[in-house]
């Protein structure tokens, strides 16, 4: 006698399409054999993909749900150093929205209950029509995994089996008004408990779309401060270029200027001698004359000669200062290049060691949590751990080390008229990218947007 298979929790991991909906389902078994590099799936080469891991009772119905992000290299395979403790995090997770089989047990970016692993997870969409839960619901609903199902067909009763009560005991007694009371008093509280639920499904939403408000509004804001500081470079150039330029231009004015007086003073001089001459006779002062508008002539062109050789030369050395300076800086830049690629040999052979082995580079910053550095950003955070942390948290370096310096002593920054520092403790900001100077490192008496709501 063959003993039939009994239905029960089975794990499985789906994965989304870019623009929603579900492009594919497995079995946990088969999630393991493809981070362990025994099959590779090059649909999704070169792609960071959303996946669920998922926990489906032999009803069809999931009990638990992990949102999570999983990268693929260019030939499809898994990123080698993904390590998130899926089964841990459905064990820990907070309670979700009910999917028919009581509320399920969520982990995602805005409820985890392992903070460094919070980066790793996604809020799944709960808008009408774009519902990810809902979409696992009825993709573990229509079996596509060919899990075995609990028969849930209720015995009919014979009717022979069936019992008429005594005429006496039709109408309501004193137990069956209390079983009543009792069983109103559960459909009242079950009644509640989905209502908890439900506000509980739409706080949850709510939490997603403010987080997704809040990074895209942190992103505008960074491209912003970028855009802006590039305009100010610009201006800067322009008016260097300006100062440049109208200075040349008086020093050319200063030098046509000493050459009109000394052209005056030579036509002068020369005009005193022709007075002078014709006095010794017509002819005399004829040739005379002659001779002198020759040699000015020839003054004059002897000088504007010189003048054209002058700026000749000049342009000449200044195209020669600029191949020069272009040279240096390819010489520089060579340099910078041999540096970091002689810094980085011995390190780079360690650092690709550990990387096979599976070891993850993980530091902490405030505000930005536990971060894990790729290979490839590991020169990059060595140059300036601040502006990686900064980048992260979508913010400038300047503002980042701003707010650390608040997040560390939260006391008002503002200047009392004596010289001392306010120093009046204040609220503590938790996110870098909701701090702004001369507000939220004040307090009330000293915060800029309370001057000016005086001063209008």
């Amino acid at each position: 006698m063959s003993m039939q298979k009994k239905p029960q929790m089975v794990e499985a991991v789906m994965f989304f399409r870019e623009r929603g909906g579900i492009c594919k389902q497995m079995l946990f078994p088969e999630f393991e054999a493809l981070l362990d590099g025994v099959v590779n799936m090059p649909e999704f080469a070169d792609q960071q993909l959303r996946v669920a891991y998922v926990v489906i009772n032999p009803r069809l119905l999931i009990k638990a749900a992990v949102f999570f992000y999983l990268d693929f290299d260019e030939r499809g395979a898994p990123d080698r150093g993904w390590n998130i403790p899926l089964q841990h995090l459905a064990e820990k997770a907070g309670r979700g929205p009910d999917l028919g089989a009581g509320p399920i047990r969520l982990a995602c970016r805005s409820q985890c209950p392992v903070s460094w692993h919070q980066m790793h997870l996604w809020d799944p969409s709960l808008a009408p029509g774009q519902n990810d839960l809902a979409l696992l619901r009825d993709a573990a609903k229509r079996n596509s995994l060919g899990l075995l199902v609990e028969d849930e067909t209720a015995q009919a009763v014979a009717p022979e089996r069936l019992q008429m009560a005594s005429e006496d005991g039709w109408y309501a007694s004193e137990g069956g008004k209390e079983a009543a009371a009792k069983l109103s008093e559960k459909l009242d509280q079950e009644h509640r408990l989905k209502t908890a639920q439900l506000i509980k499904q739409q706080r949850l939403r709510i939490a997603s779309l403010s987080q997704q408000r809040e990074e895209e509004l942190a992103k505008l804001k960074l491209a912003s401060e970028e855009q802006s500081k590039s305009l100010q470079a610009q201006i800067l150039g322009l008016h260097q270029a300006l100062r440049e330029q109208e200075a040349l231009n008086t020093t050319l004015k200063a030098q046509l200027a000493a050459q009109a007086a000394s052209f005056r003073s030579a036509r002068e001089e020369m005009a005193e001698q022709l007075r002078t001459l014709e006095q010794h006779g017509r002819i005399e002062s004829d040739v005379v004359r002659r001779q002198l508008e020759s040699e000015i002539e020839a003054r004059i062109a002897a000088a504007v000669v010189e003048h054209k050789e002058q700026v000749a030369v000049r342009d000449v050395e200044l195209a020669y200062r600029r191949e020069q300076d272009v040279q240096m800086q390819q010489e520089l830049e060579r340099l910078r290049q041999e540096r970091d690629e002689l810094a980085s040999q011995g390190c780079e052979q360690i650092l690709e060691r550990l990387a096979a082995l599976g070891v993850v580079f993980v530091v902490y910053h405030p505000g930005a949590g536990h971060l894990t550095i790729p290979l490839q950003d590991i020169a990059r955070y060595q140059d300036n751990p601040m502006a990686y942390a900064a980048a992260k948290c979508f913010v400038s370096e300047a503002q980042y080390r701003q707010w650390l310096a608040h997040f560390q002593q939260p006391s008002c920054e503002a200047t009392l008229p004596s010289g001392e520092r306010c120093a009046i403790p204040i609220d503590r900001v938790d996110s870098p990218g909701r701090f702004a100077v001369g507000d939220s490192n004040c307090c009330s008496r000293h915060k800029a947007s309370s001057r000016l709501r005086t001063v209008g």
